[in-house]
């Protein structure tokens, strides 16, 4: 990772440690575990003994506490191994940073250890099949009978489905728009709760994509996150910080496919040169580099805002994520054109770099709607 002199002695060691990591456990697997569609739990679990999977969560449920700043650099850190595992975990981590933020004290002593040691993992369900950019139009229902609630609709792109033990589902508890919505905690083993088929997808192969179905799914009152009416609030707090990991995946993905083409242009030769001595491909890297930088810095910056609690935290992620995102899904495009028919080859990683990195400007929001964010904090538009 470039630029560690504006890091403190804390982050770079966040970064070292998370980058041994992803070098030793992530990157030599990532091209295999795209091919075949393999999951690593057993990885995920060695991510949380290095404190990965509860980034966010405090110490007394076994998280590691780190600011958002600290967070970027790690996922960042973490991508350059594998970003289809580098941004499940940033979804994981949203979860447990939701349910330590809103949740009840019980709530937190229940649920948090396990998602901490990724003993159980964590998926975010609020998209549906006809609420996706608009989500405040979700049809999922929560009735309330008694003391339980009972949940019925589809979720749909869901990282994690299936495998994942707890789901963080949002559903429409009161009328229509954004103050109906509530958010609740779901157990996989939850009687009614069912899975679709894994998606087959374009990348982000290493983690399943399924639809999470609520068919009757009866669960205790306790299982309600946060108050009544507040749930899409708690989509959206938890929603700035994730659009901050996968922008930090991004660049994380995009720094290791510049590292491949600087080396691959150093081994190779055309017309009796090196073709790292060609002045035209020093100046296409030296773009490239320069481009992640610059997305790199705002990245930080829209982290500390939101350490802060700056009112400019969700138009700043917005802006970020949106940056961060088409940057480093065109400077992996560029170090797979600079690979020249190499980079089209599955065995030298770089196309799985550009598959996986084409989702990014998509999910958390796709950068179409970061825009309205970023234009309706400009504005003052509703």
């Amino acid at each position: 990772m470039s630029a560690v002199h504006d890091l403190t002695e804390d982050q770079r060691a966040v970064a070292g440690t998370t980058r041994a990591f992803a070098d030793e456990y992530l990157a030599p697997h990532a091209v295999e575990w795209d091919r075949t569609k393999h999951f690593p739990v057993d990885v995920l679990r060695k991510a949380a003994d290095v404190g990965l999977a509860g980034v966010y969560v405090r110490e007394d449920v076994g998280g590691s506490e780190l600011s958002r700043a600290d967070g970027v650099v790690a996922f960042e850190a973490l991508a350059t191994g594998c970003p289809s595992i580098a941004a499940y975990l940033s979804i994981h981590n949203m979860v447990g940073w939701m349910v330590d933020r809103y949740g009840t004290g019980t709530q937190r002593t229940r649920w948090l250890p396990a998602l901490c040691s990724a003993e159980q993992l964590g998926s975010y369900c609020l998209t549906e099949p006809g609420a996706g950019s608009d989500a405040a139009a979700l049809t999922t229902r929560a009735v309330r009978q008694g003391d339980h609630w009972v949940l019925d609709g589809v979720k749909q792109f869901i990282s994690g489905a299936g495998t994942a033990q707890v789901y963080v589902v949002m559903a429409r508890t009161g009328g229509p728009g954004p103050k109906g919505v509530s958010a609740f905690l779901v157990d996989r083993d939850d009687r009614g709760l069912s899975f679709g088929p894994n998606e087959q997808k374009m990348g982000w192969n290493a983690q399943p994509t399924r639809q999470v179905l609520l068919d009757g799914v009866r669960l205790p009152a306790d299982r309600l996150l946060g108050a009544e009416g507040e749930g899409f609030r708690i989509a959206m707090g938890g929603l700035n910080g994730g659009r901050l990991g996968i922008a930090a995946c991004s660049l994380g993905g995009a720094q290791s496919a510049l590292e491949r083409a600087v080396a691959h242009l150093a081994d190779r030769e055309a017309f009796g040169a090196r073709l790292l001595h060609a002045q035209a491909l020093q100046f296409r890297l030296a773009d490239m580099a320069t481009e992640l930088e610059a997305a790199r810095a705002l990245v930080w910056r829209a982290a500390a805002a939101l350490d802060r609690g700056d009112p400019r935290a969700p138009q700043l992620c917005a802006m970020a994520k949106r940056h961060a995102t088409d940057t480093g899904f065109t400077v992996a495009n560029d170090a797979l054109q600079l690979h020249g028919g190499y980079g089209y080859l599955a065995e030298y990683g770089i196309e799985k770099i550009v598959r996986d990195l084409r989702v990014h400007q998509i999910l958390e929001g796709t950068n179409e709607i970061m825009r309205v964010i970023v234009a309706r904090g400009l504005t003052g538009a509703a």
